[in-house]
């Protein structure tokens, strides 16, 4: 029997302050991982490495607020579409859910919001594993850097999507089948990974009252937290896994990462692209099951020889 097969993975909600929040879980031995998706994604996008890490570990798959499963409020009080409301979330996921410090997994803005949580209450955050990390080079302090002709666009789109009507007329053109398969053939280094499975359970959410508006939302923020923000402020080991093959996110940019004192490792997967736990999950989940143990066994050793 596989271990596909002999894993149970159980679909949960739980309710935060108040919302329904949507998280997956299996596994009954081992330290906590919590995996996080990046924007637009959800916990279905580690559906090839839950039972995998299931075999090892405890592991828990959240839909962050806004996406996937999970409820979408509109956007503001009490629910700001920040990498402070997404951190808040993990941090009291591992308190009252977990009922203990996990190791955080992140792919793209999934990344920063584990560093987010893990600077919020480094007591929650054994670790932090990023795949390929979003740059967020749309971010205001990264467009200053830009000539005039270059960053004076963002803005002007920005708010024109701020334009309720228009915003939605955009999220309608993009949350069609042909169009998320076309971004994801150029965002994956390996194209068969873009299959209907992929597509249809990234579709699925975009139906959701308040869809377009988390998207807009999302699209329009350009403030909040840098990876680099965070990651001097970091009190856990992080590893870095990139996909070299990733024309989101450049590799040669994400390297930079490496210097942090917290990184212990930047590990680069040659032809890959921007989600490589699903475009590679036969490299990606030996690395995390096999980083996890390193820093178990650690663990435990410390604790012996007090």
């Amino acid at each position: 029997m596989s271990v596909a097969t002999a894993v149970t993975i159980t679909d949960c909600t739980w309710p935060w302050q108040g919302f329904p929040i949507r998280y997956q879980k299996a596994g009954t031995t081992g330290a906590p991982m919590v995996l996080i998706h990046g924007f637009g994604a959800s916990s279905d996008h580690w559906r090839k490495n839950i039972p995998e890490l299931a075999a090892t570990n405890r592991v828990y798959a959240i839909d962050l607020i806004g996406f996937g499963k999970s409820v979408k409020p509109y956007p503001g009080d009490p629910v700001p579409y920040t990498f402070e409301t997404w951190g808040q979330l993990v941090v009291d996921f591992c308190r009252e859910v977990i009922g203990e410090p996990a190791f955080l997994v992140g792919n793209s803005i999934g990344c920063v919001v584990a560093l987010q949580a893990a600077t919020m209450a480094p007591d929650q955050a054994r670790g932090v594993a990023m795949l390929d990390c979003s740059l967020r080079l749309l971010h205001d302090r990264k467009r200053a850097t830009l000539p005039w002709y270059r960053s004076a666009p963002t803005p002007l789109f920005q708010g024109l999507l701020g334009f309720r009507p228009f915003g939605h007329f955009f999220f309608s053109r993009l949350a069609r089948p042909k169009f998320v398969r076309n971004v994801l053939k150029q965002a994956y280094g390996r194209e068969e990974a873009v299959t209907d499975e992929l597509i249809n359970f990234l579709i699925g959410p975009s139906k959701d009252e308040g869809a377009a508006d988390v998207f807009l939302s999302f699209v329009r923020y350009s403030q909040g937290p840098l990876a680099e923000d965070l990651l001097p402020q970091m009190q856990c080991p992080v590893l870095v896994i990139w996909g070299n093959a990733d024309p989101w996110e450049p590799i040669e940019l994400g390297r930079a990462y490496a210097d942090y004192p917290a990184v212990e490792d930047f590990i680069e997967l040659d032809g890959v692209g921007h989600c490589p736990q699903d475009e590679a999950p036969e490299l990606v989940n030996p690395l995390l099951r096999d980083w996890v143990a390193k820093h178990t066994a650690s663990e435990a050793a410390i604790a012996e020889s007090h």
